[in-house]
C-alpha cells in the first residue's frame, strides 16, 4: 500500500479536527451544571401592610421590593454550609417558583382578580432580570392557591364582583399553553385543573393545583406513569400535607358553600370527617390517608414544597399514622407570613440548589429586609436543609 504524505496543514487540521472531537466528547459526559432556583408564595395583591417605614403599603410595591432583591441573587456568596455550592458566587438563576395566591381573595376593599394579576405580571413576568445557564431569563413556574380559585368559582361571604378567574386563567395559559388559549368566559374549574410537570437536571417536578387529593392524585399516577420509579419526584403546590379541612369540598348535597358550614369547595373530594369544617385547621385524617398511601406506593417522591401557612420551615411529614417520612420545605409570604407580617426582618424567599451529578439538593433561607430602613442591605442566609433525592 502506497503510504500516505501529508502537508504540515494538512497534519495542522487534522490535528484541530481531533480536538474538536475530544471536546464533544468531553461535554457530553460533563457533569450537568447546578440548578439554582428562587421559591416564593401567597403574593396577595391587593391587601397592604406596614413595610419600610410606612402604613397602607401595596402587594404591588413589597412584591416589587422583593423581585429587586432577587435580582441581586447571583452575586451573592453562598455561606459555608456543606451544601451545594457552598462558599460560591450563586451564578445563574434558572427558575422562579410562586405557588399561588396571586389575588387576595375579593372581600371587602380588595381589588379584583385582573387588577392584581396585572400587577404580578409587572413584577415577576417583567421585573425578574435573573437568566439561567442558558443565558435565558429565568422561568417563571406558577400554580394557583385557595384566594385564586376562591375568585374564580366564588365563596361562602361576599366578594366584590362575586366572581373573577382571571388569576386562573391566566396563569392555566402561562403554564399549560392550550392551542386555544382560555377565557373568563369558558374558564371551568372542575375540568381545567393548574396540573403540570418539569423534568430537570434528572429529577421530575410536579406542579399542582392546592393538594394531592383523591382526583389530583388520578393526574399524578397518569403524570408518573411516565418516569421511571428511579426518577426523583419534587412536588411544588399551594397547601401543606396536612391540607385544611375547609378546602375540602361540602359533603352535603347540594354541596354549596356557606358562611355557616365554613367549606370552600376547592377540591374535588368531599370531606369526610363531618358535616362543618373548622375555621382553622380542622381533622383531614381520613383525607390524609389516602394520600399517604399514594406516597407508599411512590417512593421515588423525595421532597414537597408549599405556602398557604406561611413562614420558613424545614420539616418532616409523617402522616396521620406516623408511617411516611417525606421532607417537606414551608416558605414565607411578602404579604401575610405568620411571623414576618408583624416582623419584617424575617421575611424571607428560598434558595433552591440542585446537584443533579450528585442527585442532592440543598435548601436555604434567603433573608431579604433584615435592614428595612437600609435600602442598599444585601440578602443574608438563615436556616439551611441538604437533602439526598437517591431513590433506593
Amino acid at each position: 500500500m502506497e503510504n500516505i504524505k501529508l502537508t504540515s496543514g494538512q497534519l495542522l487540521r487534522l490535528l484541530l479536527l481531533l480536538l474538536v472531537a475530544q471536546a464533544a466528547s468531553a461535554q457530553k459526559k460533563e457533569t450537568p451544571r447546578v440548578v439554582n432556583m428562587l421559591f416564593s408564595s401567597d403574593a396577595h395583591y391587593g391587601l397592604t401592610r406596614a413595610f419600610r417605614g410606612d402604613t397602607g403599603v401595596t402587594g404591588h410595591s413589597v412584591n416589587a421590593t422583593m423581585i429587586a432583591q432577587m435580582n441581586t441573587m447571583p452575586g451573592i456568596i453562598l455561606p459555608a454550609d456543606s451544601g451545594v455550592n457552598s462558599g460560591t458566587r450563586v451564578g445563574a438563576v434558572d427558575y422562579v417558583v410562586q405557588t399561588g395566591d396571586i389575588a387576595n381573595r375579593m372581600e371587602a376593599g380588595v381589588q379584583i382578580a385582573a387588577a392584581s394579576w396585572a400587577q404580578f405580571e409587572q413584577d415577576y413576568l417583567h421585573g425578574l432580570k435573573l437568566r439561567g445557564h442558558d443565558s435565558k431569563r429565568a422561568q417563571v413556574l406558577v400554580t394557583p392557591g385557595n384566594h385564586d380559585i376562591s375568585n374564580a368559582i366564588g365563596y361562602g361571604k361576599p366578594m366584590t364582583p362575586a366572581t373573577d378567574p382571571t388569576a386562573m386563567v391566566k396563569i392555566y395559559n402561562l403554564m399549560l399553553k392550550p392551542k386555544q388559549p382560555l377565557t373568563n368566559e369558558t374558564y371551568n374549574y372542575h375540568t381545567q385543573k393548574v396540573d403540570y410537570s418539569r423534568n430537570i437536571g434528572g429529577v421530575h417536578f410536579m406542579f399542582l393545583t392546592l393538594w394531592p387529593d383523591s382526583a389530583q392524585r388520578i393526574w399524578m399516577q397518569a403524570d408518573l406513569d411516565t418516569v421511571s420509579a428511579t426518577t426523583p419526584v419534587i412536588i411544588f403546590t399551594h397547601d401543606q400535607p396536612t391540607c385544611e379541612a375547609k378546602h375540602f369540598t361540602n359533603p352535603v348535597a347540594p354541596f354549596t358553600m356557606t358562611q355557616e358550614n365554613k367549606f370552600e369547595n376547592l377540591t374535588e373530594e368531599r370531606y369526610k370527617e363531618g358535616l362543618v369544617a373548622t375555621a382553622n385547621g380542622g381533622n383531614t385524617a381520613i383525607e390524609q390517608r389516602g394520600w399517604v398511601a399514594f406516597l407508599k406506593r411512590h417512593p421515588n417522591i423525595k421532597a414537597y414544597f408549599h405556602g398557604n401557612s406561611n413562614y420558613n420551615e424545614f420539616y418532616t411529614y409523617k402522616g396521620p399514622d406516623d408511617d411516611v417520612d417525606l421532607k417537606v420545605f414551608r416558605v414565607d409570604s411578602p404579604m401575610k407570613g405568620k411571623y414576618s407580617a408583624k416582623d419584617e426582618t424575617k421575611l424571607s424567599f428560598q434558595l433552591i440548589s440542585l446537584d443533579p451529578d450528585k442527585q442532592i439538593l440543598t435548601v436555604r433561607e434567603c433573608l431579604w429586609d433584615t435592614e428595612p430602613l437600609l435600602k442598599s442591605q444585601k440578602i443574608s442566609f438563615g436556616a439551611t436543609a441538604t437533602v439526598s433525592l437517591k431513590v433506593n
